[in-house]
């Protein structure tokens, strides 16, 4: 139980994919000008990693492992994923498709975003347990999606905000990006277990 709950801490606060590995940058910056937005996004990420991980961690210990062709798992990876956000976009848009319209050009955008690979390759080096590897997968989604929305809440209040001509739009986003990742690394001294 103990080795759980520090999956959970670790990926959603310690090692965020966002602020500490800099992973899922591309939809972190992009989509995170609306908290609606953010989060309907992030509940995709959630649902594409889960699923991800345990497709691609299936595959490994079942196919690539004991065939011996770890170095197709990349590519083969990048191929499961690709399905999964297709299988995703097509059922989202029949049964949301204000969230499907809302999400526009980001939700393609999963198939590239590295925090899904990055996860499903990690869960494999790591070596962790199908159940572990589930939890790190929920784990690290809910970690991208408390980023993305903390940051569209940020991004939200800044639009509202006076700010000088040469601070407006992407420098005071990256600005506040990089504060956020300064605060997220106070999270690097705790010990769990």
């Amino acid at each position: 139980m103990l080795t759980y709950i520090s999956i959970i801490v670790t990926a959603i606060f310690i090692n965020n994919i966002v602020f500490s590995q800099f992973l899922g940058i591309c939809p972190f910056l992009g989509v995170s000008k609306k908290t609606s937005s953010a989060l309907g996004m992030g509940a995709a990420v959630t649902f594409v990693i889960t699923l991800a991980t345990v497709v691609t961690w299936l595959l490994q210990r079942f196919v690539l492992d004991p065939l011996e062709l770890g170095y197709l798992q990349t590519i083969a990876f990048i191929l499961v994923i690709a399905f999964l956000v297709q299988m995703l976009e097509i059922i989202m848009k029949k049964i949301a498709p204000s969230l499907y319209s809302a999400l526009g050009v980001f939700l393609p955008l999963i198939t590239t975003n590295c925090a899904v690979l990055g996860v499903a390759i990690l869960v494999i080096q790591k070596g962790y347990t199908l159940m572990e590897s589930v939890t790190y997968g929920v784990s690290t989604s809910l970690g991208f999606t408390l980023a993305l929305w903390i940051f569209a809440g940020i991004r939200e209040q800044l639009e509202i905000t006076e700010l000088p001509k040469g601070m407006q739009g992407v420098p005071i986003a990256l600005i506040c990006a990089g504060l956020l990742a300064m605060a997220f690394m106070g999270f690097s001294g705790i010990k769990i277990g």
